[in-house]
């Protein structure tokens, strides 16, 4: 089946840590092959999230203090090359970034059904074929490996799934990375109907994921956004939004949420603690606004505090995100799409929040055969 295949591909490049420039476009990338237990996959569309940006400018280097939009545009001079990945293993450069993937399967590897092949498919961002599905363990797809920002990407088949789906491949592609974290922290934090649930960034493609996936669940959904995305953010069925700005003790109370989804972090972190209930749980998947925070103790301690950092995921995560698809029990919340090329641009209106929800990359399609 490979024979068929074209021998390059437009794909973008990451080229080191650091800003824009980093990314370059080519139109002569080798077309990859699928290995022993791999597909290979025609990207249809791709989506852009807060981790193509934070391993671009190495923000997991725990030499960087600052939130993501200090560094998003230009990068860090303080980046440890060493420890600025997810996994603290250095990055292989030149990467293929892209987390968020949908596509078709065009060829398989050994060891793979044939019968994949046509298959309309997501990759599970959160790769556990490569770690043989090992507890808290996992390969970030378009960090630890190449992903998909490229006309063709390879994935291990276990990590690919099929989808049933009436969507487009833009509004497929914006649902892998944001929602499954999304998905993630409503697990971890065992949220039922009897919740009411405070959700940070509520305007980006994690936080409006949780919002209807905290709906899903019955629980009182109150949301903090711009005023300017209040709208969007209660039509996916928020119950209230709070202004970003707001004063969150004198908006909500003492005491007066169960759940704290958060997604930003930052200095404005500690009021988040005092309007969680006594027993309460906070759940973290991400500190766009900076990782550092102040904590009293006291306050954890005291009001029986359960806290929960989330990045591995089970293997229901995605089964059960697959399903709320099929099932029509969400629906995709994508501002617009961009050209591949177009990629700095993209990266630059996701660093300036510009608009609510999911962007994404659509590769060339026109030029790629049809006939294998």
């Amino acid at each position: 089946m490979t024979n068929s295949l074209p021998a390059t591909m437009h794909a973008v490049l990451l080229k080191g840590h650091g800003g824009v420039e980093q990314l370059e476009y080519r139109i002569d990338v080798a077309v990859p092959r699928p290995g022993a237990g791999d597909v290979l996959i025609k990207v249809g569309a791709a989506g852009v999230n807060n981790t193509d940006v934070n391993t671009r400018i190495g923000w997991y280097s725990k030499q960087v203090k600052g939130g993501t939009n200090a560094g998003g545009t230009s990068g860090f001079a303080s980046v440890n090359n060493e420890n600025a990945s997810w996994s603290g293993v250095p990055l292989k450069f030149p990467l293929i970034q892209g987390a968020d993937c949908c596509g078709r399967i065009v060829a398989v590897g050994e060891g793979v059904d044939a019968s994949r092949i046509g298959q309309r498919v997501l990759v599970r961002n959160m790769l556990r074929a490569p770690v043989e599905n090992r507890p808290f363990e996992c390969w970030t797809y378009g960090s630890d490996c190449n992903g998909s920002f490229a006309q063709f990407t390879v994935a291990p088949s276990a990590d690919t799934w099929s989808i049933n789906s009436d969507w487009s491949d833009i509004e497929l592609a914006s649902i892998p990375c944001s929602y499954s974290t999304a998905e993630l922290l409503l697990q971890r934090a065992k949220v039922t109907s009897e919740d009411t649930v405070l959700i940070t960034g509520a305007s980006g493609g994690v936080g409006s994921a949780a919002v209807q996936l905290a709906k899903c669940r019955g629980a009182t959904v109150i949301a903090i956004t711009s005023a300017s995305k209040a709208g969007q953010i209660s039509s996916l069925g928020a119950d209230r939004v709070i202004p970003r700005d707001a004063n969150l003790i004198q908006a909500l109370g003492k005491n007066s949420v169960s759940v704290v989804l958060d997604l930003v972090g930052g200095k404005d972190w500690p009021p988040l603690l005092d309007v969680l209930k006594l027993g309460g749980r906070y759940a973290i998947a991400g500190a766009i606004a900076g990782p550092m925070v102040e904590l009293d103790l006291r306050t954890l301690y005291l009001k029986d505090l359960t806290f929960f950092g989330c990045t591995w995921q089970e293997d229901t995560i995605f089964e059960e995100l697959v399903g709320h698809i099929e099932q029509g029990r969400i629906r995709p919340f994508v501002s617009k799409s961009y050209d591949l090329s177009d990629i700095a641009a993209a990266q630059q209106d996701f660093i300036d929040k510009r608009y609510a929800g999911k962007l994404v990359l659509v590769p060339p399609q026109g030029n790629v055969r049809e006939d294998y």
